[in-house]
């Protein structure tokens, strides 16, 4: 699990160490994700089922990708189709991924990288693994989210985002012991590149076995944090956690997350994904690909799409290289 690396995590901006009438934030809920498969059939863990939907506001959906070693010939993605009202994130972890829109926006992301869409009034997108990987197949490992937009954003201009690995900000715990990749928002003063019309933050952080890392987190925002692999313990209640498992915190100023003092054969480290915003507390009528307010305004998203005002499939796309 690459993702972004570092040869000396000493030589990273440290976070700092909590101030001590800092409020550690208690586990709420301890879930683990279903597996499932999406688009013309690769594998998926739904995040957030069995969540309090509450607790997830501004996110909509998460879904982990893999991960799995593909065979020649395995790799799928999923085909062209429409959305409305939210942005999707697409971070990769392993493997490649290739996406294209019809408002132009494209890319090819790999290990570290983000492709983050704004949907907004409506778009259509495709994403698929390169020919390359399909013929040789490979390891793949990725997260999708869907953030979703504020009544006054749901019909925003189509954007797109290319976020590559280096331009993450990168942390370490106070020890050495975790590294931690800052995709968007800010922990600790540092911000990550994304943009985002929500207030979110979104980390990927790498925890060494045995160690221990302390994020503080906006108390203003919900805390979430998602075992992409190995096993570890969550809060000062050190809860055990493992692979595939979300944990939701409550309120308070700093999150806790600790690796296990042994691993398995497979997992170095543990791997977490920790997300939050500031919750929009808006109605939500959401159906297919389409994220809005009303229901109303999700049958006039699937009457747009049908007449094709959500854009159309460029005849000659830029080449993905």
């Amino acid at each position: 699990m690459p993702a972004v690396t570092v040869d000396n995590i000493l030589a990273l901006p440290r976070i700092a160490e909590p101030a001590p009438d800092a409020t550690a934030r208690p586990v709420l809920s301890v879930t683990t994700a279903p597996k499932g498969y999406e688009g013309e059939g690769f594998p998926v863990r739904r995040a957030f089922a069995g969540v309090d939907l509450k607790y997830l506001d501004p996110f909509i959906h998460m879904d982990q990708m893999g991960e799995v070693n593909y065979a020649p010939g395995e790799p799928k993605g999923t085909p062209w189709h429409p959305h409305r009202g939210f942005e999707t994130v697409t971070y990769m972890i392993d493997g490649t991924m290739e996406h294209q829109d019809s408002n132009g926006g494209g890319g090819v992301i790999s290990g570290g990288d983000t492709q983050w869409m704004t949907a907004g009034g409506g778009i259509l997108h495709i994403e698929a693994p390169p020919e390359q990987l399909v013929m040789t197949g490979g390891l793949f490992h990725g997260v999708q989210l869907w953030v979703n937009l504020p009544r006054d954003n749901k019909m925003a201009a189509p954007r797109y985002q290319d976020i590559t690995g280096h331009k993450v900000a990168l942390l370490s715990s106070p020890d050495g012991g975790a590294l931690v990749r800052v995709i968007a928002g800010e922990v600790d003063g540092h911000h990550g590149p994304g943009s985002t019309y929500t207030p979110i933050s979104l980390v990927h952080a790498t925890i060494a076995p045995g160690a221990s890392l302390t994020l503080p987190w906006n108390p203003e925002f919900n805390a979430l944090a998602y075992v992409l692999a190995g096993d570890g313990l969550v809060g000062a209640e050190r809860r055990p956690v493992r692979s595939g498992q979300m944990t939701v915190f409550g309120r308070g100023d700093t999150i806790t997350i600790a690796a296990a003092d042994t691993q398995d054969s497979r997992t170095e480290s543990l791997e977490v994904f920790v997300l939050g915003g500031k919750p929009i507390r808006e109605p939500v009528a959401m159906a297919g690909p389409f994220v809005m307010n009303t229901k109303a305004e999700v049958i006039q998203a699937f009457e747009d799409f049908q007449a094709g005002r959500l854009g159309s499939v460029p005849a000659a796309h830029e080449t993905l290289t």
